[in-house]
């Protein structure tokens, strides 16, 4: 039975924000649903697309970085974002009316039926389709390989120890894309880019988690937030030190050189930061270093377009 939320808005939601404030009431729902009002969920899906798209441009100077391509990606992540969060919502409906921090979400609080979030789901699908097909066909043909990733990732927490795995095969899919959507083709060095990627997703999902981690063991979701248990700060650095090798490879595959390495510098940084002040017992402190990890994107992007140019 649905738990009514005269409010409508989701416990987790920045307060007083702008699809709170502005949104007209019917929109509301679905804009929660998608979870236009916390852009970090696209953010973070977006910044793989860049990444792939710039070191096809290190690979290819003479290319250039195609900030066309980045822009309809950036348009791709938001659409593609809001329709797997849609997703996950339909199925983890009754997880989600069991847990504090998600039990006001749209459908588990009676502001939409699945019906009509799936409706709201092939919606948002079907424009990100018509965002993809401006690209090349090999491009289209492995994004749409990608929708078996999307498609499993929320039925993982039920079955494996490691849900953040797939969750990251799926959220660094972009770096391949954005490689191939300058090349047509794949190679050596898109798939290191992918696999560093992968592994930090997993770190910083891992540090998501941590939010939910009494609840979760309550309802019997798993998590590698519950696997690490105290070794959360020590696993989470082997993925991130796993993951800035990887990537530094990556550079030198595509014949990067010191420029990126030196700024890529900046991203490990912010990484270490995150886990040196790492709470799970302070309220918003694993939130807040999960967001973080918006400025490792944008520091490793700006260091492949430095590379790029210098």
């Amino acid at each position: 039975m649905n738990t009514p939320n005269p409010t409508g808005t989701v416990a987790d939601a920045q307060k007083d924000n702008w699809l709170d404030r502005y949104a007209p009431e019917p929109v509301k729902p679905y804009g929660r649903l998608a979870r236009w009002d916390r852009p970090i969920g696209f953010y973070l899906l977006f910044w793989p697309c860049a990444w792939g798209i710039g070191l096809a441009a290190v690979r290819q100077p003479e290319l250039g970085f195609d900030w066309w391509a980045a822009i309809l990606m950036f348009i791709g992540a938001i659409l593609m974002r809001g329709a797997g969060c849609t997703f996950n919502d339909i199925v983890d409906r009754d997880i989600d009316m069991k847990v504090a921090r998600t039990r006001s979400r749209p459908i588990p609080s009676g502001q939409v039926t699945s019906r009509e979030a799936f409706y709201f789901l092939i919606a948002q699908a079907l424009l990100a389709s018509a965002v993809l097909f401006q690209f090349n066909r090999f491009t289209v043909y492995a994004a749409i390989a990608s929708l078996v990733l999307v498609a499993i990732y929320p039925f993982m927490k039920r079955i494996t120890w490691w849900p953040q795995l797939f969750l990251g095969l799926a959220f660094s899919y972009g770096a391949l894309v954005g490689w191939s959507s300058q090349t047509g083709s794949l190679g050596w060095a898109p798939f290191v880019l992918y696999a560093g990627t992968i592994l930090w997703v997993i770190g910083y999902d891992t540090i998501y988690a941590l939010q939910d981690i009494e609840d979760d063991a309550l309802v019997g979701v798993k998590s590698t937030a519950r696997l690490f248990g105290d070794n959360v700060r020590p696993a989470v650095a082997a993925l991130y030190a796993g993951a800035f090798v990887l990537w530094n490879i990556a550079s030198l595959t595509a014949g990067g050189g010191m420029v990126f390495s030196a700024i890529s510098l900046v991203a490990a940084g912010l990484m270490a930061w995150q886990l040196w002040t790492l709470d799970k017992d302070i309220p918003r402190n694993p939130f807040n270093r999960f967001y973080n990890n918006h400025y490792v994107g944008m520091a490793l992007t700006l260091a492949l377009l430095a590379d790029w140019v210098w």
